[in-house]
């Protein structure tokens, strides 16, 4: 019914670029924020970078000026543009959606893997 499916990951060297995106469906998809966490092993999941309904942006200071969210309500699309990617960004990365507290959903994710 709800579905997120993330798509993009991949191998990159460091400096490398790579684009995720999340197509949604089965939601209302300009009213949720949309948001892009990660997981590497051993580690929790974090928020990396969020896009409001009203397209308010914030991001982990980590990736700030390197990862860029943005989404297109035309395409039920979020997208996450990563440049001068580093090794601390190898994770899965996972697609979010969340409305009022209420409905929250998750994708399957995508493994980003930045290696030499």
């Amino acid at each position: 019914q709800v579905q997120l499916v993330e798509s993009g990951g991949g191998l990159v060297q460091p400096g490398g670029s790579l684009r995720l995106a999340c197509a949604a469906s089965g939601i209302t998809f300009r009213l949720y924020t949309m948001g892009w966490f990660r997981q590497a092993p051993g580690e929790q999941r974090e928020l990396v970078a969020q896009v409001s309904s009203s397209g308010s942006t914030k991001y982990a200071d980590s990736v700030k000026g390197r990862l860029t969210i943005s989404r297109d309500n035309t395409k039920n699309t979020v997208y996450l543009q990563m440049n001068s990617l580093k090794s601390e960004d190898t994770a899965v990365y996972y697609c979010n959606a969340a409305w009022n507290g209420w409905h929250d959903y998750w994708g399957q994710g995508t493994q980003v893997t930045v290696s030499s």
